[in-house]
């Protein structure tokens, strides 16, 4: 049985930040809850580290009898950094890397949330590597296969902030960094509401704890290409896939994720109104966090 209200989560075990070996590199990974519990892997967006992946959260879905694990993917956070534009990596390798991490903890078969492009992440892992993945969730993302229709292009903003983009900071000014990526978060929020002062914060800590913070804003936009890329086939992902979606996500409107949940076969979308492109905001963790718990009892 699933608790109807999963609690806090503050007196539950939490693993401190520790560096592993996986898939032949340095990751930094964070576990909270029991390992004999089912394991959820949190799976970050681009440029994004763990901390994207709110304590209180992690705390709360541990609470629900999950093991949960987040990690810095690489180039971002404390695990292995490239120079700053020059990933020396393709976007196959952080597939590789969650399933490097998967053997590195003893998992055989794991809960992917993938939000944004760690929801490609997620969908190619459960594509090639069904065997590997007892359920999917899917946060704000769009599929990562061909879907037979066209998908709605970003909000008239986004565009035209990707065609004029701000200018980089100096990156060796804390203050400048922070207010940069407290900028950027507000552009994909979009009409959401913003607690900039909890955003601020958040950067501070991303800016205080990650090796180069030049190389995580910059390497995941800049990635080889594939030699093989995994083409993802919508039809023929297995897993049991859950879609969590804001109706005001600016970067992928809502198309895109009606377009997983008839694309992927059985697959469950829940709107989150008035959310943006972004993390799932406490205000809507009531909503979010039985529908997980819900959705990985099984598997």
């Amino acid at each position: 049985m699933i608790p109807n209200d999963a609690g806090s989560g503050s007196d539950l075990p939490r693993g401190t930040e520790r560096l592993v070996v996986a898939n032949g590199v340095r990751l930094c990974v964070q576990t909270f809850g029991d390992p004999a519990d089912p394991t959820v892997l949190l799976i970050s967006g681009a440029a994004s580290s763990m901390d994207g992946w709110d304590e209180g959260f992690c705390a709360r879905l541990a609470a629900g009898r999950r093991h949960v694990v987040r990690y810095d993917q690489r180039d971002t956070g404390r695990s292995v950094a490239s120079p700053p534009g020059a990933p020396d990596y393709a976007f196959s390798d952080l597939i590789a890397d969650a399933v490097g991490l998967l053997d590195t903890l003893g998992v055989d078969r794991a809960h992917l949330v993938g939000i944004s492009m760690g929801g490609g992440v997620a969908q190619c892992l459960a594509f090639a590597h069904p065997e590997r993945v007892a359920t999917l969730t899917l946060v704000s993302t769009s599929p990562a296969g061909p879907t037979g229709s066209e998908l709605p292009p970003p909000s008239e903003s986004m565009r035209a902030a990707f065609a004029d983009p701000a200018p980089e900071p100096d990156w060796s000014d804390r203050a400048a960094v922070i207010a940069y990526l407290v900028a950027g978060e507000r552009l994909f929020t979009g009409p959401a509401p913003f607690d900039e002062e909890a955003v601020r914060e958040l950067s501070g800590r991303i800016v205080d704890r990650t090796t180069d913070i030049e190389a995580a804003m910059k390497n995941h936009w800049a990635l080889k290409d594939d030699e093989n890329p995994i083409t993802v086939r919508p039809a023929e992902v297995t897993a049991p896939t859950l879609v969590l979606h804001g109706t005001d996500d600016p970067l992928f409107p809502l198309g895109h994720a009606r377009a997983l949940a008839e694309g992927i076969p059985d697959a469950r979308l829940i709107t989150l109104d008035g959310v943006g492109h972004q993390a799932p905001p406490a205000r809507v963790w009531d909503t979010v966090i039985p529908a997980v718990l819900r959705h990985t009892d099984r598997g």
